[in-house]
């Protein structure tokens, strides 16, 4: 229960509930990490790739150049490296009015709940 209170209000999600949440479609996983890092080590299959710095205007539904294939309904769950920049990318979608944000940590998260990777 103490790991649900981690990430600065926004909730953990467990590995395994994301992966699987990303396979039933039930979930839009965004990795917030910078381009060099996902050309370094890929990213979880079917995962957006929108660096953190590019948040405020993709994900944002009152941006023009706002992604419309995002859903601020629909769960939507971060990662990063380490977990602390999605931490705060969960806070910044939170501040825009997404519903239900979830921190999964970074990418070893993903895999060790049984995720595949893919290069981008």
């Amino acid at each position: 229960m103490f790991g649900f209170f981690m990430g600065g209000g926004v909730p953990r999600i467990a590995p395994d509930e994301a992966v699987k949440g990303a396979q039933d479609g039930s979930v839009t996983v965004i990795d917030v990490r910078e381009m060099g890092e996902v050309a370094a080590t890929g990213k979880a299959t079917g995962a957006k790739h929108i660096p953190m710095m590019q948040l405020q205007w993709k994900c944002d539904p009152r941006h023009p150049e706002y992604d419309k294939s995002l859903d601020p309904e629909k769960t939507v769950v971060v990662y990063c490296a380490t977990g602390a920049r999605s931490m705060q990318a969960g806070t910044l979608l939170t501040r825009m009015g997404y519903k239900d944000v979830r921190n999964l940590g970074g990418l070893h998260d993903w895999v060790r709940g049984g995720g595949a990777t893919e290069r981008a």
